[in-house]
């Protein structure tokens, strides 16, 4: 059967034209076709202004991001079919890129899978459904999971403010099998306990891989300050490559009760210190104390989710890259990251550029990083590219 049409208005088209997969609600013809006359998670036939088809999507009409595309072409459908071809194609690429089960296993639209994350914690799926259209077909998704990969146990994580923007659910739960009383993943030759149901997003950031890998080269002997820690990801590897002392500064005191744990776990306890404080609190009071480090990670969250936050969230990135830089030893590092897409790689250039300069420090970047492999970017959506990182050496002015 056909999917009722959802028309655009004149020149409504291009952006779609180039790849992308989003419909917003003001670029629809609203007389012609008017979203009140669908229901969330409907299939559509999108059409330009001219009736020519431009693919199928599904859609929510009570939503910025009203439609989004699941195929170019005019009938296709969400199904078992669907999510097995499209799945097995994500996981044949991080078949190709880990040897280990533990991984982003589907990054949403980059994958043809919009909204959808699955990350792979070995025998555990953590699942994020992000809209209606999504969780209208979660019946199909998770019998696809069971078949393909056969997990001991499937968690939704419901946890999410988008969801709250479609109108779902935000309760987290295990809708398969039982989770192992440990939850014990792999990264970077470390070992990490995590607690899926009750951690931030998915339960885990696979996305800082690469990264945290180059990080813990440059540590050995070195004394170490990882702001906005979380469970160890940073910190661990830090302390496995030979630093003298890590120390692991979070708000969250369970996020560090599993840095803990993990530190434990890699016999590196001993070598880390675990701090609950506002990270912008602990800086003032190193400064003031005259504490300084030979190499700091500031990887905060997102502090721009939307573009009117971007002011103060720009400000609030320079304020702690700034006090960063006053607690850094001579001849130190920083490394640097945002992973808010409205702050731009240049965004981060400049505020580090604006930062040193403030407090006459000589700074060079000698490399940069982005996500991993796993979060791939598609060319046509600039949404899907949002992690940025630079890696500085820092001395006295020249």
């Amino acid at each position: 059967m056909a999917h009722p049409e959802l028309y655009l208005k004149k020149n409504e088209d291009k952006r779609l034209r180039k790849g992308h997969l989003w419909v917003f609600s003001n670029e629809v013809d609203t007389r012609r076709t008017p979203l009140d006359a669908f229901a969330p998670g409907d299939m559509v036939v999108i059409k330009d202004s001219s009736s020519k088809v431009l693919g199928s999507a599904y859609i929510n009409p009570n939503t910025l991001v009203c439609a989004r595309l699941i195929s170019r072409k005019p009938s296709a459908k969400i199904g078992a079919h669907f999510f097995k071809a499209r799945i097995s194609q994500a996981l044949a690429l991080r078949e190709r890129l880990f040897d280990k089960p533990y991984y982003r296993l589907v990054f949403a639209e980059s994958d043809g899978l919009p909204g959808l994350i699955i990350d792979r914690f070995g025998p555990v799926l953590s699942v994020q459904i992000t809209t209606a259209g999504m969780e209208k077909q979660k019946d199909s998704l998770i019998h696809v999971l069971l078949e393909l990969l056969s997990p001991e146990a499937i968690i939704l994580k419901n946890d999410n403010s988008q969801r709250q923007l479609e109108n779902l659910s935000q309760t987290s739960e295990v809708i398969y099998g039982q989770l192992p009383e440990s939850l014990i993943i792999e990264e970077n030759q470390a070992l990490f306990k995590l607690n899926v149901l009750e951690g931030q997003k998915t339960g885990w950031f696979y996305d800082h891989r690469d990264s945290r890998a180059r990080t813990a080269k440059l540590c050995k002997d070195r004394h170490v300050l990882d702001l906005f820690s979380y469970s160890g990801a940073w910190g661990i590897p830090a302390a496995l490559a030979g630093a003298t002392e890590v120390t692991c500064v979070d708000s969250s005191a369970s996020a560090l009760a599993l840095a803990q744990s993990s530190a434990e776990l890699n016999h590196v306890s001993d070598n880390m210190q675990f701090v609950r404080s506002d990270v912008f609190d602990f800086l003032k009071q190193a400064r003031d104390n005259n504490a300084h480090y030979d190499v700091i990670v500031l990887d905060p969250p997102a502090l721009i989710k939307r573009k009117k936050d971007f002011k103060a969230g720009y400000q609030a990135y320079h304020r702690l890259n700034q006090l960063a830089l006053q607690v850094l030893n001579k001849n130190g590092i920083l490394v640097s990251a945002s992973c808010s897409h409205h702050l731009s790689k240049t965004n981060l250039h400049e505020l580090l550029r604006s930062s040193a300069r403030h407090i006459d420090r000589h700074m060079m970047f000698f490399a940069s990083g982005s996500q991993g492999p796993d979060h791939p970017i598609h060319p046509a959506i600039p949404e899907t590219e949002y992690l940025k990182t630079y890696f500085c050496s820092v001395s006295n002015s020249l």
